[in-house]
């Protein structure tokens, strides 16, 4: 079993973030945490916590569900059905899709609302498919979306539909009781005292995941071994040294967390620790930004400033300041012990995400608007195969010249792609171009995914973000049985709710529209290649 490490190759941070422990050891925060003393964080955040810690022994307790997944996974395939697909946002996706791109085994993720990415998952053999439909509350739009469309095909292919659907939800939820009544094939109900950010290890990520063929024991038993040392009160506990150095580093001004991976081993780390940190931290004007890169060398990463703290997921290499090192398991709580920590620091409740919910409220009223009620709003410039919203200028390179001007000193860029992540894939590339022609630290998140993760930072973290939004043309809509609007119409209604949240926390906000999704991005890339800031 490997054993979990944080490495500090910083001696004035190590020495700080040493002094900070001994006053987290003299507290028991480790202990504490281990026991589930919901009064670490305040009095404000007691009742929240009092329900949410559940995740710090679910080695334990999660270990009743090995063989329920290990025997409906066996039926399936008895069956012929061995092809996965998961329908998840945010906790209910991101750590089944680590876990498994890890293990080399392959899972279908649908995180989405572009109805491309939505009809590549419809179009794989649904003969030997199962949907994996998962929702903490049961009432998550998009998931319910890929529901009603994948219950649909199957019906329309001759196969009976609820044989093929197999649910993760809270007791009690909304699609629980659906469920029971549509005698769907298999429903797992999950803890309902672990916030979705922390539910790696409850059936959120275990089901998907083990379905899809990982070895979710040796998961638990990376976790059992990690618990060992992050439940005690020594000065070595690798989860009060991490939560510690970042809560010195966030006092330091270092507001951002920019992660790497070097050769861990780990797949994709960084796309779930970054929902894990952001909606934990980020709120009240405060928190950690984690932003994802795509390497050691990468913008960013190599060129952290002293508004970011680069992060190694590995031994620490190059830039950065810490490395964190060990198993899949082991590594999913030393970070949870860690975010905890660094919550207590930074004086919030690591539990809550009081800011998530605004930009699905401003999505559903535009969605309940009458059709073609917004059809108005014109665009400030067309360019070529990009429509220009929010800011004017002669020419895209103006605009974005403009646009990255707007954004303050230690600010950041926040790129949002509302596209399919599979076929506008290159779409990814503009984290890192303008990275490097900025200086300044960017982000990138495929939306709507990244609303049920970075979503809660931008708009309760530190308020120096500028967000550029990237929607696409539809050449092919999919309709959402059941309801009034299709994939498409959800998508652009869940841009433009966020886009006006956003807004009205006085953010800059540019939307460029893509009318021809490839011809699009190439132009926008070259845009961006001729912008930079003094």
């Amino acid at each position: 079993m490997i054993e979990i490490s944080v490495d500090i190759v910083d001696e004035k941070l190590s020495s700080e973030a040493a002094a900070l422990v001994e006053t987290l050891v003299h507290d028991q925060v480790a202990s504490k945490i281990t026991a589930q003393d919901a009064t670490l964080w305040g009095a404000d955040a007691e009742s929240e916590a009092a329900i949410r810690l559940g995740w710090v022994n679910l080695h334990e307790t999660s270990r009743p569900l090995l063989a329920e997944i290990d025997a409906l996974r066996a039926d399936l395939h008895a069956e012929g059905v061995d092809r996965v697909v998961l329908a998840g946002m945010g906790g209910s996706s991101l750590a089944p899709e680590v876990i498994t791109a890890t293990a080399g085994v392959p899972l279908v993720v649908l995180d989405t609302t572009d109805p491309g990415q939505v009809a590549d998952a419809l179009a794989g053999d649904l003969s030997r498919t199962v949907i994996v439909v998962s929702s903490k509350s049961g009432g998550t739009v998009e998931t319910d979306s890929h529901r009603r469309i994948f219950e649909k095909a199957f019906s329309a292919n001759g196969i009976d539909a609820a044989s093929r659907i197999v649910v993760v939800t809270d007791p009690g939820s909304p699609l629980q009781q659906l469920a029971e009544e549509a005698g769907y094939r298999k429903v797992f109900l999950a803890d309902p005292h672990i916030g979705g950010r922390y539910s790696a290890l409850t059936a959120f990520g275990l089901v998907p995941s083990g379905l899809a063929g990982a070895d979710i024991a040796t998961l638990l038993d990376e976790a059992a071994a990690a618990s060992s040392l992050l439940s005690v009160d020594e000065p070595g506990n690798p989860g009060l040294v991490l939560g510690a150095a970042l809560g010195v580093r966030h006092s330091e001004g270092a507001e951002k967390v920019v992660f790497a991976d070097n050769d861990s081993g780990i797949k994709g780390f960084p796309d779930w620790v970054e929902q894990l940190i952001a909606e934990s931290t980020g709120k009240h004007g405060t928190g950690l930004l984690p932003v994802a890169t795509e390497g050691v060398d990468a913008p960013g990463f190599a060129n952290a400033g002293q508004d970011a703290t680069a992060t190694a997921v590995g031994a620490p290499t190059g830039a950065a300041l810490i490395g964190t090192s060990g198993s899949l398991g082991g590594l999913l709580l030393l970070w949870e012990y860690a975010t905890a920590v660094a919550g207590r620091l930074l004086g919030i409740n690591p539990f809550d995400q009081p800011d998530v919910e605004a930009a699905k409220k401003a999505a559903r009223a535009l969605l309940d608007k009458p059709p073609g009620s917004d059809a108005g709003a014109a665009p400030s410039l067309v360019d070529g195969p990009v429509e220009v919203y929010g800011i004017g200028g002669g020419s895209l390179t103006e605009v974005l010249r403009s646009f990255v001007d707007s954004v303050p000193e230690f600010g950041y860029i926040s790129v949002q792609a509302y596209l399919d992540r599979l076929d506008d894939a290159s779409a990814a590339v503009l984290r890192p171009e303008l990275a490097r022609r900025t200086g300044l630290q960017t982000t990138f998140g495929w939306g709507p995914r990244f609303l049920h993760s970075t979503g809660q930072y931008h708009k309760g973290g530190h308020q120096n973000g500028a967000f550029l939004q990237i929607t696409g043309a539809v050449e092919d809509d999919l309709e959402v049985p059941g309801r009034p609007y299709t994939l498409g119409v959800l998508q652009h209604a869940q841009a433009l709710g966020d886009g006006q949240v956003l807004a009205e926390h006085g953010r800059p906000v540019l939307r460029l529209h893509l009318t021809d999704r490839a011809a699009g991005l190439a132009h926008l890339v070259k845009a961006v290649q001729e912008v930079e800031r003094p």
